[in-house]
C-alpha cells in the first residue's frame, strides 16, 4: 500500500496506462483535491467513449484506491 502522493497516483496510472493505449486512449492527472479526491482527464478515444465511465470506475478508480486506499474516489474533469 502507498501513501497519497502525486509520484505514487502517477505510478499506478503509468501501470494501467498501457491498457488506455492499446484502445487509443489516455490519462492524465489533474489535481488531487486535500479530500483526497483525485482528478483526472480522460485523452484520445477515452475522452468520448460511451464506456468511458466504466473505464474510470471499474479500471482507472479500482487500480488507484487498491493501491492507495487513502483516495476516496476518482473523478473525470474535462
Amino acid at each position: 500500500m502507498s501513501e497519497l502522493t502525486k509520484e505514487n497516483v502517477l505510478k499506478v496510472l503509468n501501470s494501467i496506462r498501457p491498457f488506455l493505449k492499446d484502445d487509443g486512449g489516455d490519462v492524465e492527472l489533474i489535481e488531487i483535491t486535500p479530500e483526497n479526491i483525485v482528478k483526472v482527464k480522460l485523452l484520445g478515444s477515452c475522452a468520448d467513449c460511451p464506456m468511458s465511465i466504466m473505464t474510470l470506475r471499474a479500471g482507472i478508480e479500482r487500480a488507484l484506491m487498491k493501491e492507495i486506499p487513502q483516495i476516496r474516489r476518482v473523478e473525470a474533469v474535462e
